[in-house]
């Protein structure tokens, strides 16, 4: 989609309509396409036709010069200014960690309200066993993630495998059994899971050792910009659409600010599977131009 706003190697991009603009910031891990993954199965091209502007955040490929930037510097370099250049104030809509950021962006710059979609904030909610994983892999990783200067997305797959092994296993037995359509669409979905820039060397280091190991923003030490970003302190509606079955965000670490909306789907069947758009897309549609 065309380039209407540009910081550094991070796009804003116009998804057309008409209404008012909602800024959407997906996650830094993975590609932001899961948003719009065909043109049958887009949350964003749909929410262009619902009396919204959707504008995706593009995080990009970061250049050797980001490398340093870690995830409070994307707000602040990046994000905010982004944001400031929307007129009139648009409201967020962040996804996974893209939600997380999006918390602290509110905090920082005038927005209408924010939207979460499976967005961790409590990081002692993933449990003391998947903690202790996540620490370990970051223990073996953390060398070669110097020696780099980056976390490529090959070191980061397994995080993700430790946090639903089973899970992992159990889609793959599901494939054979697939209709056509729905084998292209898995197809699809592995090469989006499967892909994505290197994260920075700050970025990866502030999400395994403050945000998984110290819980930094769950127990309001998560300093942006000299403020401490507190979601309860926000004075702006917030919609929590938190899953009850994800593994990769559980129930338990969200942030539990503003209206909780719970879905029993997963954390990507969430914004594309089949029951998406009854039960995700159209409530988040019609709150998104409250207000």
């Amino acid at each position: 989609m065309p380039e209407v706003a540009r910081v550094g190697g991070v796009r804003l991009r116009d998804y057309g309509g008409s209404g008012p603009p909602v800024v959407v910031v997906p996650s830094l891990i993975n590609p932001p396409h899961v948003l719009d993954l065909a043109a049958n199965n887009s949350l964003l091209r749909w929410l262009a036709t619902q009396g919204v502007n959707p504008l995706l955040v593009d995080w990009g490929s970061p250049g050797p010069g980001e490398m340093p930037l870690d995830l409070g510097g994307y707000v602040t370099e990046r994000l905010t200014t982004l944001i400031a250049s929307v007129s009139p104030r648009p409201a967020l809509l962040g996804y996974c960690l893209g939600g997380t950021l999006a918390i602290a962006a509110a905090a920082l710059v005038p927005v209408r309200r924010v939207a979460l979609i499976a967005a961790p904030w409590r990081f002692d909610g993933y449990g003391a066993d998947a903690r202790a994983a996540i620490a370990a892999l970051w223990q073996r990783s953390a060398p070669v993630a110097h020696a780099l200067g980056s976390f490529p997305i090959d070191l980061l797959q397994p995080a993700f495998w430790q946090l639903d092994p089973a899970g992992l296993v159990a889609k793959f037995e599901r494939f054979p059994t697939l209709d056509p359509a729905s084998a292209a669409a898995f197809v699809a979905l592995e090469d989006w899971a499967n892909t994505g820039p290197p994260l920075t060397l700050g970025v990866a280091t502030e999400m395994f050792e403050r945000w998984f190991s110290d819980d930094c923003p769950g127990t309001g030490r998560w300093r942006v910009g000299g403020s401490v970003i507190d979601p309860a302190r926000l004075n702006i509606p917030i919609l929590d659409i938190v899953s009850t079955s994800d593994r990769i965000v559980p129930a338990a670490a969200a942030c539990g600010a503003g209206t909780p909306l719970p879905l029993a789907m997963g954390h990507v069947g969430m914004v594309m599977g089949s029951r998406a758009r009854a039960q995700l897309w159209e409530p988040l549609a019609t709150w998104l131009r409250e207000g």
